[in-house]
């Protein structure tokens, strides 16, 4: 009883998330995030303001809700790796699914939503920080494979290289999405483009944390 209790209960929160997330992006992208309150957002989704604030802390993340997704995503395609497999040939391997599944997470997000984004300093700042992290999450993951120390700068200049990479290529798809390009003709660039990136980082990163 108590099992199932609990899950009724995650799944309520779960939906109220859901709802809220719903809600906040509709009315960003018919006004603006700038011009939307959180107020606003609590009374489209008919539930308290604080409870608004306890799912979202920060007014950016109702808009950019894939944030614990997006900052772990290339850790745990590093920490999933194949035997004999390294860092730079699984993120090439995930980069190039995403790619063919359009995925979200890489900056297949729509032309309203794109531009949602960019016409918001706080959503580009939050946005900005968001790929540090996911930079950071990557570094200690590649710490932690390869039994680096603490002082060792190795994981760090590798992530910064390889989180650099998919920086620019989310750039890409986002400028990309504002030119007016379908997710098939974004997809095709992205394919390529990707490709090239990689194969720049091989000749550095091609033979640095294979797993065993």
């Amino acid at each position: 009883m108590g099992e199932t209790k609990m899950g009724l209960r995650e799944l309520k929160k779960a939906q109220t998330r859901e709802n809220i997330s719903h809600q906040a992006t509709r009315l960003f992208l018919g006004r603006g995030f700038d011009r939307v309150t959180i107020a606003e957002v609590a009374a489209a989704a008919q539930v308290a303001k604080m409870t608004v604030t306890n799912y979202f802390p920060r007014k950016e993340d109702l808009a950019l809700d894939l944030h614990e997704v997006f900052t772990a995503s290339l850790a745990a395609t590093v920490r999933g790796r194949a035997p004999g497999e390294s860092a730079l040939a699984a993120l090439r391997r995930a980069f190039l699914a995403s790619v063919a599944a359009h995925d979200a997470v890489i900056g297949f997000s729509g032309e309203p939503f794109a531009r949602m984004i960019v016409e918001s300093p706080a959503l580009v700042a939050r946005l900005r920080e968001f790929h540090e992290e996911r930079e950071d999450a990557l570094a200690a993951v590649l710490a932690e494979e390869t039994g680096a120390g603490p002082d060792e700068m190795t994981p760090r200049f590798a992530a910064a290289q390889l989180g650099g990479a998919h920086r620019v290529l989310f750039n890409e798809a986002l400028r990309r999405t504002l030119d007016g390009q379908s997710h098939e003709e974004i997809a095709a660039a992205l394919a390529e483009d990707g490709a090239a990136a990689f194969d720049l980082l091989e000749p550095a990163l091609g033979g640095y944390a294979v797993r065993a």
